[in-house]
């Protein structure tokens, strides 16, 4: 396996990881806002997370959280 394979190959699984552990939406969420509305301040990362969690314990369709 050459290097460039082995790069492409762990590229794949850690795109996978962060897709998988919900990583990703913060970047997602980050790209849509400045699309859309520019001047409109970013959340942090810490307050997205917090956001994110609020909205899934008001929901429980989106997730339970026993503890």
């Amino acid at each position: 396996m050459t290097v460039a394979e082995v790069r492409r190959v762990a590229g794949r699984i850690r795109w996978y990881v962060r897709e998988l552990t919900g990583e990703s939406t913060y970047d997602r969420y980050v790209a849509h806002a400045r699309t859309h509305d520019p001047d409109t301040p970013v959340m942090t990362r810490r307050a997205f997370e917090r956001s994110r969690m609020d909205a899934r314990e008001a929901d429980p369709r989106e997730g339970f959280r026993c503890c």
